[in-house]
Protein backbone atom coordinates (compact mmCIF):
# COMPACT_ATOMS: atom_id res chain seq x y z
CA UNK A 1 0.00 0.00 0.00
CA UNK A 2 1.78 3.10 -1.23
CA UNK A 3 -0.26 6.24 -1.84
CA UNK A 4 -3.38 4.09 -2.27
CA UNK A 5 -6.89 5.15 -1.32
CA UNK A 6 -9.09 2.87 0.73
CA UNK A 7 -12.16 2.77 2.94
CA UNK A 8 -12.31 1.47 6.51
CA UNK A 9 -15.05 -0.62 8.11
CA UNK A 10 -16.06 -0.84 11.79
CA UNK A 11 -18.62 -2.70 13.88
CA UNK A 12 -19.97 -0.59 16.74
CA UNK A 13 -20.96 -2.95 19.55
CA UNK A 14 -23.27 -1.83 22.38
CA UNK A 15 -20.24 -1.14 24.60
CA UNK A 16 -18.64 1.30 22.14
CA UNK A 17 -19.85 4.92 22.34
CA UNK A 18 -19.91 7.27 19.36
CA UNK A 19 -16.93 9.15 20.82
CA UNK A 20 -14.93 5.94 21.27
CA UNK A 21 -15.82 4.86 17.74
CA UNK A 22 -14.49 8.19 16.48
CA UNK A 23 -11.19 7.52 18.32
CA UNK A 24 -11.02 4.02 16.79
CA UNK A 25 -11.53 5.48 13.32
CA UNK A 26 -8.73 8.03 13.87
CA UNK A 27 -6.38 5.31 15.09
CA UNK A 28 -6.96 2.97 12.13
CA UNK A 29 -6.61 5.92 9.75
CA UNK A 30 -3.27 6.74 11.43
CA UNK A 31 -2.15 3.12 10.97
CA UNK A 32 -3.05 3.31 7.28
CA UNK A 33 -1.26 6.66 6.92
CA UNK A 34 1.85 5.09 8.45
CA UNK A 35 1.83 2.69 5.47
CA UNK A 36 1.68 5.60 3.04
CA UNK A 37 -2.00 5.20 2.12
CA UNK A 38 -5.06 7.31 2.89
CA UNK A 39 -8.52 6.35 4.13
CA UNK A 40 -11.08 8.42 2.23
CA UNK A 41 -14.22 7.20 4.03
CA UNK A 42 -15.23 5.10 7.04
CA UNK A 43 -18.27 2.83 7.28
CA UNK A 44 -19.69 1.57 10.57
CA UNK A 45 -22.66 -0.54 11.62
CA UNK A 46 -24.24 -1.06 15.03
CA UNK A 47 -24.33 -4.80 15.78
CA UNK A 48 -24.28 -6.94 18.96
CA UNK A 49 -21.12 -8.47 17.49
CA UNK A 50 -19.42 -8.79 14.11
CA UNK A 51 -21.24 -11.00 11.60
CA UNK A 52 -19.49 -14.39 11.48
CA UNK A 53 -19.87 -14.57 7.68
CA UNK A 54 -19.24 -11.07 6.35
CA UNK A 55 -18.33 -8.97 9.44
CA UNK A 56 -21.13 -6.47 8.62
CA UNK A 57 -24.62 -7.11 7.27
CA UNK A 58 -25.32 -7.77 3.57
CA UNK A 59 -26.95 -4.35 3.13
CA UNK A 60 -23.95 -2.50 4.58
CA UNK A 61 -21.58 -4.62 2.48
CA UNK A 62 -23.49 -3.67 -0.68
CA UNK A 63 -23.27 -0.01 0.34
CA UNK A 64 -19.51 -0.37 0.70
CA UNK A 65 -19.30 -2.10 -2.70
CA UNK A 66 -21.23 0.70 -4.40
CA UNK A 67 -18.91 3.33 -2.93
CA UNK A 68 -15.77 1.40 -3.90
CA UNK A 69 -17.03 0.92 -7.48
CA UNK A 70 -18.13 4.54 -7.85
CA UNK A 71 -14.80 5.91 -6.57
CA UNK A 72 -12.58 3.24 -8.18
CA UNK A 73 -10.89 2.25 -4.93
CA UNK A 74 -8.54 -0.74 -4.62
CA UNK A 75 -8.60 -1.56 -0.92
CA UNK A 76 -10.94 -1.95 2.02
CA UNK A 77 -9.60 -2.29 5.58
CA UNK A 78 -11.55 -3.87 8.45
CA UNK A 79 -10.85 -2.92 12.08
CA UNK A 80 -10.64 -6.52 13.30
CA UNK A 81 -8.82 -9.70 12.39
CA UNK A 82 -11.00 -11.48 9.83
CA UNK A 83 -11.30 -15.24 9.69
CA UNK A 84 -10.36 -17.00 6.41
CA UNK A 85 -14.09 -17.56 5.72
CA UNK A 86 -14.91 -13.90 6.31
CA UNK A 87 -12.10 -12.81 4.00
CA UNK A 88 -13.32 -15.13 1.25
CA UNK A 89 -16.98 -14.11 1.59
CA UNK A 90 -16.18 -10.38 1.65
CA UNK A 91 -13.89 -10.59 -1.38
CA UNK A 92 -16.60 -12.46 -3.32
CA UNK A 93 -18.91 -9.47 -2.80
CA UNK A 94 -16.53 -6.50 -3.02
CA UNK A 95 -14.16 -7.78 -5.75
CA UNK A 96 -11.24 -5.78 -4.37
CA UNK A 97 -8.33 -6.41 -2.03
CA UNK A 98 -9.50 -6.90 1.55
CA UNK A 99 -7.16 -6.21 4.45
CA UNK A 100 -7.83 -6.61 8.14
CA UNK A 101 -6.32 -4.79 11.12
CA UNK A 102 -3.81 -7.57 11.78
CA UNK A 103 -2.44 -7.36 8.22
CA UNK A 104 -2.04 -3.60 8.50
CA UNK A 105 -0.12 -3.87 11.80
CA UNK A 106 2.04 -6.71 10.45
CA UNK A 107 2.86 -4.60 7.38
CA UNK A 108 3.88 -1.67 9.59
CA UNK A 109 6.08 -3.92 11.71
CA UNK A 110 7.69 -5.33 8.54
CA UNK A 111 8.26 -1.79 7.25
CA UNK A 112 9.95 -0.62 10.47
CA UNK A 113 11.95 -3.76 11.34
CA UNK A 114 15.61 -2.82 10.96
CA UNK A 115 17.66 -5.43 12.83
CA UNK A 116 17.95 -9.15 12.08
CA UNK A 117 16.19 -9.88 15.38
CA UNK A 118 13.10 -7.77 14.69
CA UNK A 119 12.92 -8.96 11.07
CA UNK A 120 12.81 -12.59 12.20
CA UNK A 121 10.15 -11.80 14.79
CA UNK A 122 7.95 -10.04 12.23
CA UNK A 123 8.47 -12.72 9.59
CA UNK A 124 7.44 -15.41 12.06
CA UNK A 125 4.26 -13.50 12.91
CA UNK A 126 3.48 -13.07 9.20
CA UNK A 127 3.82 -16.80 8.49
CA UNK A 128 1.65 -17.69 11.48
CA UNK A 129 -1.02 -15.34 10.16
CA UNK A 130 -0.70 -16.77 6.64
CA UNK A 131 -0.87 -20.48 7.53
CA UNK A 132 -4.65 -20.82 8.15
CA UNK A 133 -5.37 -18.60 5.11
CA UNK A 134 -3.56 -20.63 2.44
CA UNK A 135 -6.76 -22.30 1.25
CA UNK A 136 -8.33 -18.93 0.41
CA UNK A 137 -5.34 -18.02 -1.74
CA UNK A 138 -5.76 -21.13 -3.92
CA UNK A 139 -9.55 -21.52 -3.85
CA UNK A 140 -9.82 -20.60 -7.55
CA UNK A 141 -8.10 -23.92 -8.41
CA UNK A 142 -9.99 -26.18 -6.00
CA UNK A 143 -12.44 -27.54 -8.56
CA UNK A 144 -9.99 -28.24 -11.38
CA UNK A 145 -10.10 -32.04 -11.07
CA UNK A 146 -7.93 -34.27 -13.21
CA UNK A 147 -10.25 -37.31 -13.03
CA UNK A 148 -12.27 -39.48 -10.66
CA UNK A 149 -11.05 -38.97 -7.08
CA UNK A 150 -8.08 -36.99 -8.40
CA UNK A 151 -7.09 -33.86 -6.48
CA UNK A 152 -7.02 -30.60 -8.40
CA UNK A 153 -3.87 -28.44 -8.64
CA UNK A 154 -5.28 -26.04 -6.07
CA UNK A 155 -5.41 -28.67 -3.35
CA UNK A 156 -1.96 -29.98 -4.32
CA UNK A 157 -0.53 -26.45 -4.19
CA UNK A 158 -2.10 -25.82 -0.78
CA UNK A 159 -0.37 -28.89 0.65
CA UNK A 160 2.94 -27.85 -0.89
CA UNK A 161 2.66 -24.31 0.42
CA UNK A 162 1.58 -25.56 3.83
CA UNK A 163 4.73 -27.67 4.12
CA UNK A 164 6.86 -24.70 3.03
CA UNK A 165 5.21 -22.36 5.54
CA UNK A 166 5.47 -24.88 8.39
CA UNK A 167 9.15 -25.41 7.54
CA UNK A 168 9.76 -21.64 7.58
CA UNK A 169 7.95 -21.28 10.92
CA UNK A 170 10.07 -24.08 12.42
CA UNK A 171 13.29 -22.50 11.11
CA UNK A 172 12.39 -19.03 12.38
CA UNK A 173 11.47 -20.42 15.80
CA UNK A 174 14.89 -22.11 16.00
CA UNK A 175 16.60 -18.83 15.15
CA UNK A 176 14.59 -17.05 17.87
CA UNK A 177 15.53 -19.73 20.40
CA UNK A 178 19.21 -18.99 19.70
CA UNK A 179 18.58 -15.25 20.00
CA UNK A 180 16.67 -15.82 23.27
CA UNK A 181 19.71 -17.63 24.67
CA UNK A 182 21.94 -14.71 23.72
CA UNK A 183 19.49 -12.20 25.23
CA UNK A 184 19.26 -14.22 28.45
CA UNK A 185 23.06 -14.30 28.69
CA UNK A 186 23.22 -10.57 28.08
CA UNK A 187 20.69 -9.93 30.85
CA UNK A 188 22.74 -12.05 33.26
CA UNK A 189 25.80 -9.95 32.42
CA UNK A 190 23.94 -6.82 33.50
CA UNK A 191 23.90 -7.79 37.17
CA UNK A 192 24.26 -5.25 39.96
CA UNK A 193 22.26 -2.61 38.09
CA UNK A 194 18.55 -1.95 38.46
CA UNK A 195 16.66 -2.45 35.18
CA UNK A 196 13.99 0.11 34.26
CA UNK A 197 11.67 -0.33 31.23
CA UNK A 198 9.68 2.33 29.40
CA UNK A 199 6.26 0.95 28.44
CA UNK A 200 3.14 2.48 26.97
CA UNK A 201 0.85 2.80 24.00
CA UNK A 202 2.55 3.39 20.67
CA UNK A 203 3.49 7.01 19.85
CA UNK A 204 3.32 8.36 23.42
CA UNK A 205 6.92 9.61 23.55
CA UNK A 206 8.90 6.75 25.12
CA UNK A 207 11.86 7.18 22.77
CA UNK A 208 11.92 10.93 23.40
CA UNK A 209 12.14 10.28 27.15
CA UNK A 210 14.93 7.74 26.62
CA UNK A 211 16.85 10.26 24.50
CA UNK A 212 16.37 12.98 27.11
CA UNK A 213 17.49 10.88 30.09
CA UNK A 214 20.35 9.06 28.37
CA UNK A 215 21.44 11.89 26.05
CA UNK A 216 21.28 9.50 23.09
CA UNK A 217 19.66 9.78 19.66
CA UNK A 218 17.19 6.92 19.31
CA UNK A 219 14.72 7.38 16.45
CA UNK A 220 11.66 9.29 17.70
CA UNK A 221 8.99 10.09 15.12
CA UNK A 222 5.30 10.95 15.11
CA UNK A 223 4.47 7.52 13.69
CA UNK A 224 2.95 4.36 15.09
CA UNK A 225 5.56 1.70 15.91
CA UNK A 226 8.47 3.89 14.78
CA UNK A 227 10.68 1.85 17.14
CA UNK A 228 10.50 -1.96 17.19
CA UNK A 229 13.91 -2.95 18.50
CA UNK A 230 14.67 -2.93 22.19
CA UNK A 231 17.11 -0.13 23.01
CA UNK A 232 19.05 -0.25 26.29
CA UNK A 233 21.06 2.64 27.67
CA UNK A 234 23.00 3.12 30.89
CA UNK A 235 21.69 6.21 32.66
CA UNK A 236 23.06 7.98 35.73
CA UNK A 237 20.89 10.26 37.88
CA UNK A 238 23.03 12.04 40.47
CA UNK A 239 25.31 9.20 41.64
CA UNK A 240 22.94 6.34 40.79
CA UNK A 241 23.50 4.27 37.61
CA UNK A 242 20.76 2.05 36.15
CA UNK A 243 19.74 0.50 32.81
CA UNK A 244 16.88 2.11 30.90
CA UNK A 245 15.09 0.11 28.19
CA UNK A 246 12.83 1.43 25.43
CA UNK A 247 10.38 -1.25 24.24
CA UNK A 248 7.92 -1.68 21.39
CA UNK A 249 4.69 0.23 21.92
CA UNK A 250 1.39 -1.48 22.59
CA UNK A 251 -1.88 -0.89 20.76
CA UNK A 252 -5.53 -1.92 20.86
CA UNK A 253 -6.08 -5.40 19.37
CA UNK A 254 -2.35 -6.11 19.13
CA UNK A 255 -2.21 -9.42 17.19
CA UNK A 256 -1.48 -12.50 19.30
CA UNK A 257 1.03 -13.65 16.68
CA UNK A 258 3.11 -10.52 17.35
CA UNK A 259 2.95 -11.00 21.12
CA UNK A 260 4.22 -14.55 20.64
CA UNK A 261 6.92 -13.59 18.15
CA UNK A 262 8.16 -10.64 20.24
CA UNK A 263 8.44 -12.75 23.38
CA UNK A 264 12.20 -12.20 23.73
CA UNK A 265 11.73 -8.45 23.29
CA UNK A 266 8.89 -8.34 25.82
CA UNK A 267 11.00 -10.37 28.26
CA UNK A 268 12.94 -7.15 28.83
CA UNK A 269 9.72 -5.75 30.29
CA UNK A 270 8.89 -8.93 32.19
CA UNK A 271 12.32 -9.09 33.85
CA UNK A 272 12.68 -5.40 34.62
CA UNK A 273 12.67 -4.11 38.20
CA UNK A 274 10.64 -0.95 37.53
CA UNK A 275 8.24 0.12 34.79
CA UNK A 276 7.82 3.69 33.59
CA UNK A 277 4.33 3.72 32.07
CA UNK A 278 4.30 6.65 29.64
CA UNK A 279 0.87 8.09 28.75
CA UNK A 280 0.04 10.69 26.09
CA UNK A 281 -2.17 13.00 28.17
CA UNK A 282 -3.10 15.01 25.06
CA UNK A 283 -4.74 12.02 23.37
CA UNK A 284 -8.56 12.15 23.71
CA UNK A 285 -8.72 8.41 24.42
CA UNK A 286 -5.77 8.20 26.85
CA UNK A 287 -7.79 6.39 29.54
CA UNK A 288 -8.62 3.50 27.21
CA UNK A 289 -4.97 3.45 26.13
CA UNK A 290 -3.97 3.04 29.78
CA UNK A 291 -6.38 0.10 30.06
CA UNK A 292 -4.97 -1.52 26.90
CA UNK A 293 -1.39 -1.24 28.19
CA UNK A 294 -2.44 -2.64 31.58
CA UNK A 295 -4.16 -5.58 29.85
CA UNK A 296 -1.09 -6.31 27.71
CA UNK A 297 1.22 -6.14 30.74
CA UNK A 298 -1.03 -8.64 32.52
CA UNK A 299 -0.99 -10.89 29.43
CA UNK A 300 2.82 -11.07 29.39
CA UNK A 301 3.09 -11.55 33.16
CA UNK A 302 4.34 -8.06 34.05
CA UNK A 303 1.21 -6.61 35.60
CA UNK A 304 2.49 -6.68 39.17
CA UNK A 305 5.72 -4.72 38.59
CA UNK A 306 6.68 -1.58 40.50
CA UNK A 307 5.49 1.31 38.35
CA UNK A 308 5.69 5.06 37.88
CA UNK A 309 3.05 6.64 35.62
CA UNK A 310 4.39 9.51 33.52
CA UNK A 311 1.79 11.68 31.83
CA UNK A 312 3.67 13.12 28.86
CA UNK A 313 2.79 15.89 26.35
CA UNK A 314 1.16 18.21 28.89
CA UNK A 315 2.14 21.06 26.56
CA UNK A 316 -0.05 19.59 23.79
CA UNK A 317 -3.19 19.22 25.91
CA UNK A 318 -5.78 21.94 25.30
CA UNK A 319 -9.35 22.49 26.41
CA UNK A 320 -12.03 24.95 25.34
CA UNK A 321 -13.55 27.17 28.01
CA UNK A 322 -17.27 27.52 27.28
CA UNK A 323 -18.69 31.01 27.55
CA UNK A 324 -22.34 31.91 28.05
CA UNK A 325 -22.14 34.36 25.17
CA UNK A 326 -22.19 32.36 21.91
CA UNK A 327 -20.65 35.33 20.09
CA UNK A 328 -17.44 35.15 22.12
CA UNK A 329 -14.56 33.73 20.00
CA UNK A 330 -13.57 30.20 21.00
CA UNK A 331 -10.25 30.10 22.84
CA UNK A 332 -8.14 27.11 23.75
CA UNK A 333 -6.38 26.88 27.11
CA UNK A 334 -3.60 24.77 28.61
CA UNK A 335 -3.41 23.33 32.11
CA UNK A 336 -0.55 24.49 34.30
CA UNK A 337 1.53 21.93 36.16
CA UNK A 338 -0.29 22.88 39.37
CA UNK A 339 -3.62 22.31 37.58
CA UNK A 340 -2.56 18.81 36.61
CA UNK A 341 -1.51 17.96 40.14
CA UNK A 342 -4.99 18.91 41.38
CA UNK A 343 -6.74 16.56 38.95
CA UNK A 344 -8.01 13.06 39.74
CA UNK A 345 -5.06 11.66 37.77
CA UNK A 346 -2.77 12.53 40.66
CA UNK A 347 -4.71 10.20 42.94
CA UNK A 348 -3.68 6.99 41.19
CA UNK A 349 -2.32 4.13 43.29
CA UNK A 350 0.99 4.38 41.44
CA UNK A 351 3.32 7.35 41.71
CA UNK A 352 2.47 9.97 39.07
CA UNK A 353 4.54 12.64 37.29
CA UNK A 354 3.37 15.18 34.69
CA UNK A 355 5.93 16.21 32.07
CA UNK A 356 6.57 17.39 28.53
CA UNK A 357 9.59 15.61 27.08
CA UNK A 358 9.47 17.85 24.02
CA UNK A 359 9.50 21.12 25.99
CA UNK A 360 11.61 19.73 28.88
CA UNK A 361 8.89 20.60 31.41
CA UNK A 362 9.09 19.15 34.95
CA UNK A 363 11.95 16.83 34.03
CA UNK A 364 13.77 17.42 37.31
CA UNK A 365 10.79 16.11 39.28
CA UNK A 366 10.73 13.00 37.05
CA UNK A 367 14.42 12.42 37.71
CA UNK A 368 13.94 12.84 41.46
CA UNK A 369 11.00 10.42 41.57
CA UNK A 370 12.97 7.87 39.53
CA UNK A 371 16.05 8.35 41.71
CA UNK A 372 14.12 7.72 44.94
CA UNK A 373 12.35 4.65 43.59
CA UNK A 374 15.44 3.12 41.95
CA UNK A 375 17.51 3.73 45.08
CA UNK A 376 14.93 1.83 47.17
CA UNK A 377 14.81 -1.04 44.67
CA UNK A 378 18.62 -1.24 44.52
CA UNK A 379 18.84 -1.46 48.30
CA UNK A 380 16.26 -4.25 48.30
CA UNK A 381 17.80 -6.31 45.48
CA UNK A 382 21.49 -5.68 46.25
CA UNK A 383 21.63 -5.11 50.03
CA UNK A 384 25.41 -5.61 50.13
CA UNK A 385 26.16 -3.22 47.28
CA UNK A 386 24.96 0.13 48.61
CA UNK A 387 28.30 1.91 48.40
CA UNK A 388 26.86 4.30 45.83
CA UNK A 389 25.38 6.43 48.56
Amino acid sequence: MTEDRCVTVFVQTPYVSDKTLGDYIKELNFLITTLGAVAVKSFSQRLPQADSRTYVGSGKLQEIKDYITENELEYVVFDDELSPAQLRNIENVLHCQVLDRTQVILNIFALHASTAHSKIQVELAQYKYLLPRLKRMWSHLDRQKGGLNMRGPGETQIETDRRIVLSKISLLKQKLVEIDKQKTLQRKNRQQLVRVALVGYTNVGKSSILNMLSKSEVLAENKLFATLDTTIRKVVIENLPFLLTDTVGFIRKLPDTLLESFKSTLDEVKESDLLIHVVDISHPDFENQINEVTKTLNDIGAGDKDMIIVFNKIDAYTYIKKEEDDLTPVEKYNFTLEDWKRTYLNNEKSEVVFISAKEKQNIEELKQVMYNRIKTIHARIYPYNNFLW
